[in-house]
């Protein structure tokens, strides 16, 4: 019997994405989420951010092509962060919607999940879409809580600033700032590690890192994009992930954290900030709520295998897996 989902696709090679194929993939992915999100102009969509060349130059190794008759057709990219693993944005060209291409490269990518060894594993999607969960769910994902991505405007200046920046610590001492992140990653959930976003931003130019220190320790730090031609889009600092450490007093660590973001977002000159929480994590979105942000879209996120890893109560994390 032929599987329906892998039908139309025999003359579908996927393969690793490559430099010359990311102006092709960027087009199908604005026209493919634009057309399912009925955008006036789908070719246009989201045309002020970078998600495509961005992830692709963070590890090329983790992105994926799908070529018919020598033309991108679609693309996923995977996202390595130690034992967590995320994909997306995963798309494939309008005209070959329903003919197996997703199911295609999410099988390669699922592979490269095991290659890693990722422990936890998910990826964010639009929970009113039957097709898209009942294909994730198929991969062994799950979905779980819904995630608000919010934003908050940023309307005056942050008079009181006490965070460092990534960008201006000395080359020599930056391993020791990487460091110091994953040890406060690893203790919501074992073996993350955001390395990977933190080198991205700064190679790339896309933002910068936030820092909050008690003496000798970090408390929290935000990874943020900012601006056109990053994550963020025009106008806006897009908070990709930040932590407050667990423990006595992490309310505070997190308000203060969400301060200081503001206070980067008002020097790149950016009206607003966004930043994406799982409701899971009841304390941080209710923080969020109390600071003024507003939910502007929700997705799901759907896990594999069917647990929380560190989307849980307790935890104030931001991010979203899109």
């Amino acid at each position: 019997m032929v599987d329906p989902s892998r039908a139309d696709t025999t003359d579908v090679e996927i393969r690793p994405l490559r430099e010359p194929d990311l102006a092709a993939a960027t087009s199908v992915f604005q026209c493919a989420f634009g057309s399912f999100l009925n955008a006036e102009t789908p070719e246009q969509f989201m045309a002020d951010r970078n998600y495509i060349r961005s992830r692709w130059r963070a590890d090329p190794t983790a992105a994926l092509a799908a070529v018919s008759q020598g033309e991108i057709v679609g693309s996923n990219l995977a996202t390595n962060w130690g034992s967590v693993g995320f994909l997306g944005p995963l798309s494939v060209t309008p005209k070959l919607w329903n003919h197996g291409v997703g199911f295609r490269l999410l099988e390669h990518t699922v592979a490269l999940f095991a290659d890693w060894q990722t422990a936890h594993a998910g990826l964010f999607t639009f929970p009113h879409s039957p097709k898209h969960v009942g294909l994730y769910q198929r991969f062994g994902f799950w979905p779980r809580y819904l995630t608000a991505v919010m934003s908050l405007p940023v309307t005056s200046p942050i008079t009181r600033s006490h965070h460092l920046r990534y960008s201006r610590i000395p080359e020599d001492e930056r391993p020791s700032i990487r460091a110091a992140c994953r040890e406060l990653t690893d203790t919501l959930y074992a073996g993350l590690d955001v390395e990977r976003e933190i080198l991205a931003l700064d190679i790339q130019d896309l933002g910068d890192t936030v820092l909050l220190w008690d003496h000798d320790q970090l408390d929290a730090f935000a990874v943020c994009h900012c601006g056109a031609a990053t994550e963020a889009g025009a106008g806006c600092c897009y908070i990709k992930f930040g932590a407050a450490r667990p423990g006595p007093g992490v309310g505070d660590r997190f308000t203060r954290l969400v301060t200081e973001c503001q206070s980067l977002a008002h020097a790149h000159k950016l009206l607003r900030l966004e930043a994406g929480v799982s409701l899971a994590r009841e304390e941080a979105y209710t923080a969020l709520c109390a600071a003024g942000f507003r939910t502007r879209i929700q997705g799901i996120c759907m896990h594999r295998p069917h647990g929380p890893g560190y989307h849980r109560s307790g935890l104030y994390v931001l991010d979203d897996w899109r």
